[in-house]
């Protein structure tokens, strides 16, 4: 009897679940599009940080029947303006980056040392490194400064978070870039 009724309760959670899942996901949506300085704030934040090279690394990354759907796909991909990757991106993206971390991060991409982040970040040189040798950085004062303003660290903790969600959402976009007639 148990059984049967444990059943019949996880039957009708799992009926239930996308039914609350299918009217939360409107009044996100509604949201981010009540707000158009907020999704603005995005989009600056991911031409910043340079978002079409995420959807490239995705793209790049993904799992393709043959190499000539991989080309197809990467010609796809490389002839979206970086404009548009960020503008279809930035609503989806609203509802988990608020209007202060993209501020904040937009501002720090955009200094020097910002971005020497974004460069290293895409542009990584891979190579062996031998036991005990260490990296050596030069940091300036000034970034070691920047690196501890509040606002900073709090909005970069909040970025990292959302890395999960920027790689989801490039992944959307490069389905639906995929199934576009170009």
């Amino acid at each position: 009897m148990k059984s049967v009724f444990r059943a019949a309760l996880g039957l009708a959670l799992a009926c239930a679940t996308p039914a609350f899942a299918a009217s939360a996901a409107p009044s996100a949506a509604k949201a981010t599009a009540a707000n158009p300085a907020h999704v603005k704030a995005v989009q600056d934040l991911l031409a910043s940080m340079e978002a079409e090279k995420v959807l490239i690394g995705v793209a790049s990354r993904s799992h393709y029947q043959s190499l000539d759907q991989r080309k197809a796909v990467m010609a796809k991909v490389t002839n979206v303006p970086p404009a548009e990757v960020y503008r279809r991106m930035a609503p989806a993206l609203a509802a988990s980056i608020s209007a202060d971390t993209a501020a904040e991060m937009t501002r720090f991409y955009n200094t020097p040392y910002g971005k020497k982040v974004v460069f290293r970040k895409y542009n990584s040189r891979g190579g062996i490194i031998m036991p005990g040798a260490v990296m050596v950085e030069t940091v300036t004062p000034e970034e070691r400064q920047e690196r501890k303003r509040p606002a900073y660290v709090k909005a970069s903790k909040e970025l990292a978070a959302a890395d999960p969600v920027i790689e989801h959402e490039a992944f959307n976009l490069l389905q639906a870039i995929n199934k576009e007639k170009r």
